[in-house]
Formats: structure tokens, sequence, C-alpha cells
């Protein structure tokens, strides 16, 4: 009985918790980390603004709720968001060395002239994608161009505005694919891979997984829909298929920064529900069925959105084809540090 339970938390092979417990470790670590210093910086911003006189007293007993606003502030959020960043980093790197027994690097860093031209093509599909999204909707009368090099508030320097969601789409794009794609699906894939799954069948039902939680990640979004939070699963599988077909980071890092920042301050979308902040090339007015659009979540809500995403899967197969002569899963992601596969057998997609 108590061999039956120490095996439920205990991989007596490989000496260390098992997979599903590295990766709970690891979440409530980023989570509760993120909490404390969150709200330290965000108690040191606040105290800031009353006392330069950002905002008065008067603002905060006013019904428009001022506090809110202030945390809203392209500059707060910023900060926020090298927080998160920096949160997600240490405690995989933290997570992985104590836990997992595993480099940094074995999570999707093998920096090399090849993962620099993947981080470039990512870079490209994003801005691409979201470039046809624009023009498909434009052409259809569903989005119309209001103005031109706009910043919020009005008035304000555009080429240092928007300086400011350029950085933050970095630190979401580099955070969200660590802590989703590069620590889960390794570590879940890993924990899967056996007689019963093999090593392509975990690395699968890892990215599936993964997708179902990055989904939910964003349920408390603003203006978000059951069909939102079904693409946004979509967009999980989307961005996971760099990851499982190079075993690098570097295709969904820059395919996740590029579709952020095209989607909100070049074009003018909302991501993910959340309004462009700081600046935009493009200010624009929505219409069209939001069924296709995705409304005022933004096209990510929309079959506009997923037919972008199923594009750019075609275009990532062609790109691994292209540049590694087949298109197989990087099985080394279901291997534990310094174990062989259970199988070297290389599965073809």
């Amino acid at each position: 009985m108590a061999n039956a339970i120490n095996n439920i938390f205990w991989n007596s092979t490989d000496r260390r918790l098992r997979a599903f417990w590295r990766v709970l470790l690891q979440g409530c670590a980023w989570l509760g980390i993120q909490i404390v210093v969150g709200l330290f910086f965000g108690t040191v911003i606040f105290v800031v603004a009353i006392v330069t006189g950002w905002i008065s007293t008067q603002d905060l007993l006013a019904s428009d709720g001022a506090g809110f606003d202030l945390m809203n502030h392209p500059l707060v959020r910023l900060i926020l968001q090298i927080v998160i960043l920096l949160t997600t980093l240490s405690t995989v790197w933290l997570v992985g060395r104590i836990l997992d027994r595993r480099r940094f690097v074995d999570f999707g860093f093998h920096l090399s002239r090849r993962w620099w031209m993947d981080l470039g093509f990512g870079l490209f599909l994003g801005g691409f994608l979201m470039s046809v999204v624009f023009l498909v909707e434009l052409a259809a009368g569903w989005v119309s161009v209001a103005g031109f090099l706009v910043t919020s508030p009005p008035g304000g320097i555009f080429p240092l505005a928007i300086l400011m969601p350029l950085g933050l789409f970095l630190c979401v794009g580099i955070s969200e694919e660590v802590f989703s794609r590069g620590y889960q699906i390794k570590n879940l894939a890993e924990g899967m891979n056996g007689e019963r799954f093999g090593a392509a069948g975990a690395i699968l039902g890892a990215t599936v997984l993964t997708s179902i939680f990055f989904g939910f990640l964003h349920i408390a979004n603003p203006n978000t829909t059951w069909i939102s939070t079904l693409n946004l699963m979509t967009a999980g599988v989307f961005l996971a298929l760099g990851y499982i077909l190079t075993g690098e980071l570097a295709l969904p890092i820059g395919l996740h920064i590029t579709w952020n920042f095209f989607q909100g301050n070049v074009f003018g979308f909302s991501v993910s529900g959340l309004e462009p902040v700081a600046a935009r090339f493009l200010e624009v007015r929505q219409a069209g069925p939001e069924l296709l659009t995705g409304g005022a979540f933004g096209p990510e809500g929309g079959l506009i959105g997923v037919g972008a995403m199923l594009l750019g899967c075609l275009m990532i197969f062609l790109w691994v084809r292209i540049t590694r002569g087949k298109i197989s899963l990087a099985n080394t992601l279901a291997e534990s540090p310094g174990k062989k596969l259970l199988s070297n057998e290389v599965h073809s997609v």
C-alpha cells in the first residue's frame, strides 16, 4: 500500500517527482511569486502615483474607477509584464534545475544559427498572418480605417509610445511560450511517454492538454465567449506546432510576439479582448458578423482567426520541411534527462 502511494508521487527509476507534480509545483511557484511581487510593485506604483499627483484622492473616490485605470496604464502594464517574465524564467529555471534535473536550455533554447532563423521566420509569420486577416476584413467591408499613427492618450510622441507595446508583447511572447509550451509540454510528454502512448502519442497528448489549459488561462479576459475560448485552445495547438516539430521555442516565441503586436498595435484590433495600449499604426472601426471577425474580442475570437491559424500551420509544416528535410515530431521532448527514449523510431506526420 505504501509503495503504491509512493509511486503516485515518486518515479523511482529517475529518482524524482513524477511529471504531473513537477508541473503543478512550478505552476504554484509561478503564481505565488507573481502575486507577491505583483502586489509589491502594484503598491509601489500606487504610492508613487499618489505622491507625484498622477492620480488624486478625488480620483480614487470617483465612480469611474481611476485606481483600476491606473493598473491599465501602458507603463504599469509593461512593468507588470516584466515581472511576469522574470517570474516565469526564474521558476522554470529553478524548478527545472531542482525537480526536473534539467538545464534551462533543454526547454527550447539551444541557441544556434538555425534557432535564430526559426525565430526570424516566426516573427515574419505572425505579422504576415495578421496582415492577411486585416486585408480580408478590409476587402469584405468588415473593418474601416479611422486614423493613422494614433497615441493613447492623444498628443503623445508616436515613435516613443509604440516602443511600450512592443516591449509588452516581447515579454508576453517569451513568458507564455516558456510557461505553456516549454515547461508544460516537455514535462507532460515525458510523463506520458511509455508503452501505452509512446513518444509521439505523449507529445500529441501533452499538446492537447496544455492547449486546453492555455484557452482557460484567458477565460477572464474582457469580451470572452465560449467560441473565443475554443479558438484560443486552437491557438495553443497552433503555437505549439513549431515547438513539437523542432524541439525549440524560437519559432513559437517569434510567432507569438508579432501575432499580438500586429493584431493590436499595427492594425488596431483587440488582442484577446484587450484594447491596444499606448499607440497603434491604424485606428479601426470593427463591423461585420461577430462569428467571423470575433467582434470586441478581436480576430482570435472569430472564424477568420481560425483560418489564419490553419494557414499558419501549413506554412510551419513547409518551413520545417525546407529547413529539416522532413516533417517529424521532436521525440526528444518526451525524453527524460540522461535517458534514452523507449523507442528510437522517428514518428513522421
